[in-house]
């Protein structure tokens, strides 16, 4: 039977992780757009027979966080020996200012709902739209990066996240309903994860395995003592 510690590593934890961050966010952006269906919230109050949604919204939001910082750890502790340095610091980054600004946001949305104003309306409509979905679509492009060099990700599932990733980061604060298309790709690739697993990182033959201080690149062997 598979360790314990080797179960929170494997293609299973990442993909399950992954695949109930995706509901759960889905499940909130659903229900804050079912109070506030217009594009832009910031100016629009929610009706109180609709505040039960955004109320509902809130509660999941930090289920929603945990079973993301799971996602991340996971996949990062697969393909963490292998992954160039550079690309895996924007990765882990963005993931973590992603939950610290969607956590954010949230907690500003529940304020405004006991005391309405039009101030805690905008700081947490930008702080969601402006900082947290910028931050995703970083994420979105670093991961699609690092799992395609290291072919854990196919091509064309590494191309739907760039296409995800310029979404989020264009589109993202004006267009009602885009910011589904994050965790529409965090569902796909988990998914994916769960059907074929992650294959063993190509850290010996790709360019980008980072070299241990010695001069000598992990997976290529050790360097001459002398």
């Amino acid at each position: 039977m598979e360790p314990k510690e080797e179960r929170l590593r494997t293609p299973r934890a990442a993909g399950l992780a992954g695949t109930v961050f995706a509901l759960l966010l889905a499940a909130a952006i659903v229900l804050v757009r079912i109070a506030i269906p217009t594009g832009n919230a910031a100016d629009e109050t929610v009706a109180p027979n609709e505040q039960w949604a955004v109320r509902t919204a809130l509660e999941i939001l930090p289920f929603t966080g945990i079973f993301f910082l799971w996602f991340m750890g996971a996949l990062r502790a697969r393909v963490g020996d292998a992954e160039d340095r550079f690309v895996a610091t924007v990765f882990l980054g963005s993931g973590l200012v992603f939950v610290a600004t969607m956590f954010g946001a949230g907690a500003a949305a529940g304020s405004v709902l006991s005391q309405p104003s039009a101030f805690g309306r905008h700081f947490a409509y930008t702080l969601m739209t402006t900082y947290a979905l910028r931050m995703a679509a970083v994420f979105v492009f670093t991961a699609s990066t690092i799992g395609h060099r290291l072919g854990v990700l196919p091509r064309p599932l590494a191309l739907f996240g760039y296409l995800v990733g310029l979404v989020l980061l264009v589109a993202g604060s004006s267009l009602p309903w885009s910011e589904l298309v994050f965790p529409a790709w965090a569902l796909v690739v988990s998914l994916h994860l769960l059907r074929v697993g992650l294959r063993a990182p190509r850290a010996a033959e790709h360019p980008l395995a980072h070299a241990d201080g010695r001069g000598t690149r992990t997976g290529q062997g050790k360097a001459d003592p002398r």
